[in-house]
């Protein structure tokens, strides 16, 4: 019986962080050892951190990645550790896994499916990997192997499959099953996105019951460059069986889960296989033996125990995750860009709730989780010595602003001292509506006429707007806090927003959600909340509002479903159109099934106001603060959805949706 005990971490990197990087890999490398943990595996690119973009084509960033490489060589002995970096071979730069056993490199694996849709821009930097390719690269004077390895570990094989490469077609584990590999590492960068924890479960699960292998998970934690999350969840499986999994949203820097697997139990299972057919060709080199190292013998009487799963790993509902995952961004991108807070300009509508919300759910979630002196010792760039609890912490970083003009009304601002009050956030009024005059006075003296409703409609609503930025710009600069810009991603797909106004701000947390989704998510917050912390009721004060931007006067009044069309079906519009590019006849003929309440001319009349806005707003668009991604619906024209800033505006196409509406009344 083969007994091995083997360990994977979460780490929260930061690109080009080196030092904190490096802290963290040798703490994973302690608190393995201290586990009695032999075999680890750590994220993909772990070592100059996920997200460095251009910054790897750097000589200077590949040589500080195996500087750090062969310093944290030293801290292996007695072990196999896994974890990645680029290297550059042949004028070329490939994204690579090292792994080093008993305090000696042995070689490095190179990815030979890269990450390139969505999020991820791999091929701009790095080149594929063929299979069953081997060389040698030259590191200080010494060749090292490089390319499609598998390394021999004291009678153990170990094979890796880098995280894009488990969710391919032609997935890696099945050649290394096939070579003999009994244990297959994944060191990963996998972003979180609603839903997707699962399908990872699964591909680790039936990887390691498919391959009759070991299978150890490992991924990054947090916020590492600023738009996507990482959420952690860590998992060991063996013959089919999750042996243990990490908690997912942890705010700790490293987080480690361990088990012991037994190598013989997965050899006997391809034994038993009949499908089973082992790769007898011969291929020279593409194993790598490390000499001299050996696991310890375990006593599979006392030692065959696991790590239970913990109390996050399961984490229920779309709401959870969103609450959760935004939280750890927020705090995340507060320590990592030494912002002492944030500033809100709190109107009293759903928005703008939900970001003060989130801002105060983070404080309690992180404390609940690190407690509150870890939290002040995580923020030491603020002076936090007078703060005595989580509600102290709430106030301390975050103020909410009420910017009144004659349009707005008592119920807004009744809604937002509520909100503000409810979540314990420094609360102000400003009264802003003498600046909104003082400008509308000087542009009608320029143009020697006076501006009316009628007439001047966009104008009068935007100069209400772009005149409450300068204010809350100001009280975030005083207080070196980020003003969070609150539009969602329903007003960014029709340009429903001021530009210089409600979009301004450093950070944009709601921007990738869409407003159907943070309405409901609003309510659960009110009644229901995160697991553990109580549902904020003074949301009640916003949920029984119908949204409006409040900047025409009362007499008018102004929604915002009024303005553009009901929410669930701009959303529903958007999904077909952008996400799943429909041209608008296509999208018509959806519509009409999934809203049958509605008119054919009503619903292209809507049809034709999306796509018009969408394509006239994509500048716009280009210059929203940055987002966070919480799923595959994002309109980031920077990380997700390219558009054309001008484009022909869908004219033919709308023609077309237009005679089909013809023939149909």
């Amino acid at each position: 019986m083969k007994l091995i005990r083997v360990g994977t971490a979460v780490l929260n990197q930061t690109p080009l962080d080196w030092r904190q990087n490096r802290r963290n890999i040798s703490q994973a490398i302690a608190e393995s050892r201290a586990r009695d943990v032999t075999l680890l595996s750590l994220p993909e690119l772990c070592i100059p951190g996920y997200g460095c973009d251009d910054a790897y084509q750097s000589p200077g960033v590949q040589e500080k990645s195996l500087e750090q490489l062969f310093a944290i060589a030293d801290e292996t002995r007695g072990m196999v550790v896994a974890l990645g970096l680029p290297i550059q071979y042949r004028k070329a730069l490939f994204n690579c896994v090292a792994v080093l056993a008993g305090g000696e490199v042995l070689g490095f694996v190179a990815k030979r499916y890269l990450a390139g849709d969505g999020l991820y821009y791999e091929p701009r930097w790095f080149k594929p990997w063929p299979e069953r390719r081997l060389g040698e690269v030259d590191v200080g004077g010494k060749g090292y192997p490089i390319g499609d390895l598998f390394f021999r570990c004291d009678g153990v094989n170990l094979g890796l499959e880098i995280c894009e490469e488990a969710w391919t077609f032609k997935r890696p584990g099945s050649a290394l099953a096939a070579r003999g590999v009994d244990v297959i590492l994944n060191p990963s960068a996998s972003h979180f996105a609603f839903g997707k924890h699962e399908i990872r479960r699964r591909f680790v699960l039936e990887g390691s019951r498919a391959f009759g292998v070991s299978y150890i998970y490992s991924n990054l934690l947090g916020n590492a460059a600023g738009r996507m999350i990482f959420d952690g969840g860590a998992m060991i499986a063996s013959d089919g069986v999750l042996l243990a999994e990490g908690r997912r949203f942890g705010y700790g820097q490293v987080e480690l889960i361990d088990a012991v697997i037994d190598v013989d139990k997965t050899r006997m299972r391809q034994v038993r296989t009949g499908s089973f057919i082992p790769d007898l060709e011969p291929h020279p080199g593409e194993r790598v033996v490390a000499r001299g190292f050996h696991f310890p013998d375990l006593d599979p009487e006392t030692q065959h125990d696991t790590t239970a799963p913990r109390d996050l790993a399961h984490v229920g509902g779309k709401e959870e995750e969103f609450t959760r995952a935004t939280a750890l961004a927020l705090f995340d991108y507060l320590r990592k860009s030494r912002s002492r807070g944030f500033v809100v300009s709190l109107s009293g509508g759903a928005d703008s709730a939900a970001t003060s919300v989130l801002c105060a759910t983070m404080v309690h979630l992180v404390v609940q989780d690190l407690g509150l002196e870890a939290v002040k010792a995580r923020l030491d760039h603020m002076d936090l010595s007078t703060v005595d609890s989580a509600a102290d912490l709430v106030r301390r970083l975050l103020l909410c602003v009420y910017q009144a003009t004659r349009n707005s009304s008592e119920t807004t601002e009744s809604a937002a001292r509520q909100v503000a009050e409810g979540i314990g956030a420094e609360f102000m009024v400003l009264d802003v509506d003498p600046l909104v005059a003082g400008y509308t006075r000087l542009v009608e003296d320029a143009i020697g006429r006076e501006l009316t409703w009628e007439g001047d409609d966009l104008a009068l609503q935007n100069i209400q707007a772009r005149v409450r930025a300068p204010s809350v710009w100001m009280l975030a600069n005083l207080r070196g806090a980020l003003l969070l810009s609150t539009s969602n991603r329903s007003e960014a797909a029709v340009g429903y927003a001021t530009m210089d106004g409600d979009t301004a701000g450093g950070l944009s947390p709601i921007a990738g959600i869409d407003k159907a989704f943070l309405r409901r998510w609003l309510r659960w917050m009110e009644v229901e909340g995160p697991r553990g912390l109580e549902p904020v009721g003074a949301l009640a004060a916003v949920n029984r509002l119908e949204p409006t931007a409040e900047l025409r006067p009362s007499s008018a009044d102004q929604t915002d479903e009024a303005d553009l069309m009901p929410y669930d079906l701009l959303d529903a519009i958007e999904r077909q159109a952008i996400g799943d590019k429909k041209v608008p006849v296509e999208v018509y003929r959806t519509m009409r099934a999934a809203f049958p309440d509605y008119g054919p001319r009503q619903l292209a009349t809507w049809i034709e106001r999306f796509f018009r806005l969408w394509c006239r707003n994509q500048w716009k668009r280009e210059r929203y603060a940055p987002s966070f991604h919480v799923d595959d619906e994002n309109l980031d024209p920077k990380t997700w959805c390219r558009f054309p800033i001008l484009s022909g505006g869908y004219d033919v196409e709308l023609e077309e949706m237009w005679r089909r509406v013809e023939a149909e009344t």
